[in-house]
């Protein structure tokens, strides 16, 4: 346990940041799997919804650096190949 008080501030500050990255790389999972699920059903509807929602999360998560934007590129290259496999079946 940090003695110094600017040590403690960052102990919390590092705390709070770590949640917040936790929830947003959550949001980012659940995006992801709802979009996946739909595609798997071949709900035509729903993904297209969901397909723009899991793009917006990924493209967020890139902003806050939770992800790296190569990354970023592959998962939403994956997303389109997928959704273009459902609309033309």
């Amino acid at each position: 346990m940090p003695n110094i008080k600017s040590a403690k501030k960052r102990v919390l500050v590092n705390k709070a940041k770590a949640l917040r990255n936790q929830a947003a790389k959550s949001e980012l999972k659940t995006a992801i799997k709802k979009f996946n699920a739909a595609c798997d059903a071949g709900d035509k509807a729903a993904a297209n919804e969901l397909y723009k929602a899991a793009v917006k999360k990924v493209d967020q998560a890139v902003a806050r650096g939770i992800l790296h934007k190569n990354n970023a590129a592959h998962k939403k290259s994956s997303f389109t190949l997928k959704y273009n496999s459902i609309q033309n079946a």
